[in-house]
Order: structure tokens, then C-alpha cells, then sequence
């Protein structure tokens, strides 16, 4: 029996994904050997109910100097990052000299507005080439990992933060309570820390499970998230519910008593008890629907092949390594995957080894099928490619379950 990361209660196995690699570690073909994996398994925390990786790769692994994703890659990212930057500009940030800090601001999608705006800040980041990309806008950073300490040199230097904030980062930190140790040291009496992450609805509910990859070692719900802020010190006061990745929330933490929580959170709770979110019988089938979504695909992929039809990947985000790996998807299915950020292209998508070409290359292999990894980005996508429907291509998803368009 696994103990939880979070409260040392005992944690029960829900599902294995197999031997996975760290999914944003894209490879060039000389570094194949030197790959590492780890068993890819979540389970569920029986006395908070946290769900989490069973197993992780370590930090450094995870987050180095040449980290492939890009959060400003995609148009649907920037609108959504540039509109958080307003409503804290326009909410906890209008005040006289606020100070914001964004813990994991990659290449500065939301830190650039309020660069733009003039508001101290400072972006958070381990990985120094995004950290880069960001301070070429204008953004303050420090490459580095959040904790405790970093958060104490960070608060003799610029004073308490009134906002903390967090983008599919915070499910990322293995140590919750290293993190919200540095979150207390540097949040002023009347912040707010909010961060906003897959989902555990949209991952079992909505059958995204490949949104489970090795950095995504939490998958929160409003009861764990609660559970979690009470246990150091914190307050769940509110949730919100946002559309970016298929389906994610945004949850709001404050020192106890200085808020009043919102309607939302009790909401969010009473709902998740119904849709049985901590009930080992709903992730049991969970895993029987995810079993069965390989079966299809494979079998969709092997059937198109035999046929002599041409059939290609589109979007190699991370999610793409927990696919084909889990699916057993090589090249002999899937010879390419096409993706618009240029430090993918020309590498090997982790473990599975499929190649991973610039956009042109789908333009020009003028394929019949194409499987749509990118999913949370399907209108963006479909209006891109028209003309590959208008030609009579058809476009592959598996998300919450195989079907063809």
C-alpha cells in the first residue's frame, strides 16, 4: 500500500497506464537509450481522497533547460491568460503597488500583461530556456523552484505577495506541503493563492485520461483541494470552473477567516459527492472504459492501414506519450505526428518514438486520417485545417471515446 503524499493516509491503486516516459521530454534519435520510465498508476488517498501518481519521475527530470512546452503556442492559451492578467488587474491587483507572483509562468503568457500594465511581479520558473522566452517580454523572473526558502529570499527583496498564483503547475509539485510552506511565507495577511489545474472530473467523468502523464502527479477535486489547505493552514473560498484543457478549475485559497466562502465551493462539493468522485466503484469503471478506448483505436488505426489508407497524428502536446504508449502506437501505425512548436519538431515523441514534424509536412503528406492528440484545441485546429476536410480527410479523436468525423 502506497501512502499519500499529501496526509500519509493509505492509498489504493485505481489504474496503471504502463511504463511511461516523461511525456515532455521530447528526444532527438541519438538519446533513445539514455530514456527513462516509470510506471505510469494513480491512485486514491482513502482519508483525504487526494488522487495521484503512485510513482514519480524526479523534478529535475521533469523540468530542465530545454522544456518543450510552450504555453503561448496556442491562441486559445493567450486569450484565456490575458483575460486572468485583467481580472486581477482589475480585482486584487488594483491597489496601490500590488505585487503578484506566478509560480511556473513558462514563456510569460500571463505575466506579460501585467508587465504591460506596469504592476510589480514576478515570474517562477525552473526551466531557463521558457524562463527566457518570458523575460524577453518584459517579465521579471527567477529560475528556480518554489519553495519555502525561495519565497522568503523573494519576500525580503520585494515585500508579501497580494495575489500567488499557479497555472498547470501546481498539480505538478510533488511536495504540497514544501510548496504551501513557501505559498504562507510570502502571501500577505489578506492574499489570495489561486491556481488552476486539470480536473479529476474532466480526466474520469469526461474520459480524458490522458491528461495522466508523470507530471501531472495530482488530480484535484474541491474536496481534496479543501482537505489539502486545511491540513496547512489554509481556506478553500472559492472554485471556479473553466473550459481550458477540456475541462479545468481555477481554485481560490486564503488564510482562515479572512474570506468568506463562496456559494461556489459548497456547490462544487455537494456535486462531486453525487457524481461519486471518491467512490472506488466509479474508478473501476473508469479503468474499464479507458481499457476499452485502446482496443478501439488500435484496432481503428490497424483497420485504416490494411485498407491502404494514410493516416498521421496532429498535436504532439504531452498527452500524445500517454497514447501511444499506453495504445502500444508506433510508427508501423502512426509513421508522423505533426506540431507547430519548433523545439519539438525534428525529435521523437517519448517512448513511442514517432517522429515529430513541422505543420507543412501534414499539408504535404495530404493524408486520409489524422488523429487529433491537440483535442483541447479542436475548433482552433479544424478551422486551421479546412482544407483537409474539404478534401475529404477525416480527423480521428478518442476523447471520450473513438469515433471518427
Amino acid at each position: 500500500m502506497y501512502s499519500c503524499r499529501v496526509c500519509n493516509g493509505p492509498v489504493r491503486e485505481v489504474i496503471d497506464l504502463g511504463r511511461q516516459p516523461s511525456a515532455n521530454r521530447f528526444v532527438l534519435p541519438d538519446e533513445v537509450e539514455g530514456e527513462l520510465f516509470l510506471r505510469l498508476a494513480v491512485g486514491m488517498c482513502d482519508d483525504c481522497t487526494m488522487v495521484q501518481l503512485l510513482e514519480d519521475m524526479p523534478q529535475e527530470v521533469r523540468y530542465h533547460d530545454t522544456y518543450r512546452y510552450h504555453a503561448s503556442g496556442s491562441a486559445s492559451h493567450r486569450k484565456h491568460f490575458e483575460q486572468v492578467a485583467r481580472r486581477f488587474l482589475e480585482g486584487e491587483l488594483a491597489k496601490d503597488d500590488p505585487f503578484i507572483v506566478e509560480i511556473g509562468c513558462n514563456d510569460g503568457v500571463m505575466l506579460e500583461t501585467i508587465a504591460q500594465a506596469g504592476v510589480r511581479h514576478l515570474g517562477v520558473d525552473p526551466a531557463k530556456d521558457v524562463a527566457a522566452l518570458a523575460a524577453a517580454k518584459g517579465v521579471r523572473v527567477r529560475t528556480t523552484f518554489f519553495d519555502e526558502p525561495a519565497a522568503v529570499e523573494i519576500r525580503a527583496e520585494h515585500g508579501p505577495a497580494d495575489v500567488i498564483f499557479g497555472a498547470n503547475t501546481i498539480c505538478h509539485v510533488s511536495d504540497q506541503e514544501a510548496l504551501l510552506r513557501g505559498v504562507d511565507a510570502l502571501l500577505s495577511d489578506d492574499g489570495i493563492y489561486a491556481f488552476e489545474e486539470p480536473y479529476l472530473d474532466t480526466v474520469v467523468g469526461r474520459m480524458a485520461f490522458d491528461q495522466v502523464y508523470d507530471e501531472h502527479i495530482y488530480y484535484f477535486t474541491a474536496r481534496s483541494v479543501r482537505a489539502m489547505a486545511e491540513r496547512f493552514g489554509f481556506e478553500l473560498v472559492d472554485v471556479e470552473e473553466l473550459a481550458l484543457h477540456g475541462g479545468e478549475v481555477r481554485y481560490v485559497l486564503a488564510r482562515p477567516g479572512r474570506r468568506q466562502p463562496t456559494r461556489a465551493v459548497a456547490e462544487m462539493l455537494a456535486r462531486e459527492s453525487a457524481l461519486g468522485l471518491a467512490e472506488p466503484a466509479r474508478f473501476e469503471r473508469w479503468a474499464a472504459d479507458v481499457a476499452r478506448v485502446r482496443t478501439d483505436l488500435v484496432e481503428l488505426l490497424g483497420d485504416i492501414r490494411a485498407q491502404g489508407k494514410t493516416v498521421v497524428g496532429y498535436g504532439s502536446p504531452a498527452k500524445t506519450s500517454t497514447v501511444t504508449n499506453y495504445c502500444g502506437i508506433g510508427t508501423e501505425l502512426l509513421p508522423f505526428v505533426v506540431d507547430s512548436t519548433p523545439a519539438k519538431q525534428g525529435r521523437l515523441v517519448p517512448g513511442s518514438h514517432i517522429p515529430v514534424r513541422s505543420p507543412e509536412a501534414f499539408t504535404e503528406a495530404q493524408p486520409d486520417y489524422a488523429v487529433l492528440f491537440a483535442w483541447n484545441h479542436t475548433e482552433e485546429i479544424m478551422a486551421k485545417e479546412k482544407e483537409f476536410r474539404d478534401r475529404g480527410g477525416r480527423w480521428i479523436l478518442y476523447v471520450p471515446e473513438v469515433r471518427v468525423l
